[in-house]
């Protein structure tokens, strides 16, 4: 049975991202695909376990994180509606803030940056990056308070309050926190290694998480297809 599952897991592209690894690459495909299923790391680890595989946590995230940087991530993408938010986050014990965007027609992220604090400057620099790397040129940007206005006026790009659909952000970042638990309370680590896991996470987000309301595809494969 293992070897029935490790075989359907395999992918021979997978080999040239996991060179030097200790771990028999089947193995690693297997555990990268259940992660991507919706199994937390955790779960992951305990079920390879199980399989007679005992490998760490950190050790099936790095596998997911070397084929992130294997591809690039987000695609470019030409979105019609843009939902764009912040949330609060704790690193050792001091408050940043996490500005993200999504397609809300595809799912896709459309960039994640972090800040050591929020307004209209910050959010304003947000914007820029993200009009250097997708096409906004026919975007509407979906907002929960004026204040975004004067950022999106600033980079020249439309918006407007919008209470409903712009709510796809905030689920975004709830998943987020459920599945990077440790910003539940306060991160312990550098600001670099906060923003290589929401990387990750969009990598993952992006290419390997399969929506239901885009018919079991990723939001990549929705953009690329």
């Amino acid at each position: 049975m293992l070897a029935d599952l490790l075989s359907e897991s395999y992918a021979a592209d997978f080999e040239e991202s996991w060179e030097n690894e200790r771990t028999e690459t089947p193995v690693r495909a297997f555990a990268v695909r259940l992660h991507a299923t919706g199994c937390s790391l955790r779960e992951t680890t305990t079920i390879l376990a199980e399989l007679g595989v005992e490998r760490s946590h950190g050790a099936v995230w790095n596998w997911v994180h070397r084929l992130a940087d294997s591809v690039c991530d987000p695609p470019t993408a030409q979105p019609s509606r843009v939902a764009v938010d912040e949330t609060a986050v704790k690193i050792n014990g001091e408050w940043s803030w996490l500005y993200a965007a999504i397609d809300v027609d595809t799912k896709l992220i459309l960039d994640v940056a972090l800040f050591g604090h929020h307004g209209t400057d910050p959010a304003a620099a947000f914007l820029h990056g993200l009009r250097d790397k997708h096409d906004l040129s026919n975007a509407t940007f979906l907002v929960d308070q004026f204040g975004y206005w004067t950022s999106l006026a600033r980079i020249g790009l439309n918006g407007r309050v919008d209470y409903t659909d712009r709510n796809l952000i905030e689920k975004w970042f709830h998943t987020l926190k459920m599945r990077i638990d440790r910003f539940h309370n306060s991160w312990v680590g550098s600001r670099a290694s906060v923003r290589e896991w929401f990387e990750q996470f969009v990598h993952y987000y992006n290419r390997q998480r399969p929506h239901q309301s885009l018919d079991g595809k990723t939001p990549a494969d929705e953009v690329l297809n």
